[in-house]
């Protein structure tokens, strides 16, 4: 009788000697849990935060060389103002930090905050830091990009204006994020940089995101959900660690192997149709580009 290989976990993450790594909304969730694991197998790791105090505290907790710098993703003057003070290289850029189904509300540059903070503040993030990347670029997205009702960007009012629904907003900013990564590492591949670009989502995962959501309904069910279905955050950060450190193809997205892609251990998965479509990945891009003031760079000054 044969046994089943091991399956993947931060165990078989290789040794990460001499690598610095940022990770976004690092304070708590899948953040923590991704620091954790890259600062335990020797990388310096950098927690971008929104609150430095909540920054601190939980860098306190991890075994590893960390430090914690200001990053509000949803105000393009503090993304700017991170990117600038950036010296060196930076091996691998983890843009995890997110908001999912909030009441209504905008960002410090008047966009719609779950659009604004999950896919244009990570999109300029990334554009200002690529002349410093020699690596990769990890960027979280999510099983809602592809639920019922054919989510889509919605270039016609990306802000929702007058028909905003709290998932209809989640699933689009999801949705952009994979749509970003398939730009990007065209661009990527275009420009002759090695550096690639790649996609994670944790599949169920419990953590702090849930209850921030707008529906009390909706909340008391992800309760039940976060105890008796979800795995927890170092399992949903699995995904994210995967694709940080495994030598995959550009674009490819890791995702858990279990039933629905709700749980277990990291795999390669597939994205929708709509997250395929490279005309809509241009046309975001392009977009982000009008929107941020934010520009991918001169391909010189790209790491090679």
């Amino acid at each position: 009788m044969t046994t089943e290989p091991s399956k993947w976990n931060v165990t078989d993450i290789p040794d990460q000697t001499g690598r610095t790594a940022v990770v976004t909304g690092a304070n708590s969730g899948l953040g923590i849990a991704t620091v954790e694991a890259l600062a335990g197998a020797g990388a310096h790791v950098v927690l971008a935060v929104r609150d430095l105090k909540r920054g601190e505290a939980a860098a306190a907790g991890v075994r590893g060389s960390v430090e914690v710098r200001r990053l509000d993703l949803a105000d393009l003057a503090s993304v700017r103002e991170f990117a600038a003070g950036w010296q060196g290289g930076l091996d691998l850029l983890v843009n995890n930090a997110g908001v999912m189904n909030i009441p209504e509300s905008a960002t410090k540059d008047g966009f719609e905050m779950q659009f604004g903070t999950n896919h244009l503040g990570h999109f300029a993030l990334t554009n200002l830091l690529l002349p410093h990347i020699t690596d990769r670029v990890v960027t979280v997205s999510s099983g809602a990009h592809k639920m019922p009702g054919s989510p889509r960007i919605h270039f016609d009012n990306l802000n929702l204006t007058g028909e905003y629904a709290p998932i209809t907003a989640y699933s689009q900013s999801k949705l952009a994020n994979l749509l970003f990564t398939l730009e990007l590492q065209r661009r990527l591949a275009e420009s002759g940089s090695s550096v690639r670009a790649l996609a994670a989502h944790p599949g169920y995962a419990a953590t702090n995101l849930q209850s921030h959501d707008g529906s009390a309904l909706r909340r008391a069910l992800m309760l039940v959900g976060n105890r008796f279905m979800a795995q927890d955050s170092r399992a949903g950060a699995l995904p994210t660690l995967y694709a940080a450190v495994q030598d995959l193809p550009g674009a490819s997205y890791v995702g858990p192997d279990g039933f629905g892609e709700m749980r277990g251990a990291p795999t390669l998965v597939g994205r929708s149709p709509a997250a395929s479509d490279p005309s809509t990945a241009r046309r975001l891009w392009t977009v982000s580009e009008e929107l941020t003031g934010v520009a991918f760079p001169q391909p010189a000054s790209i790491p090679a």
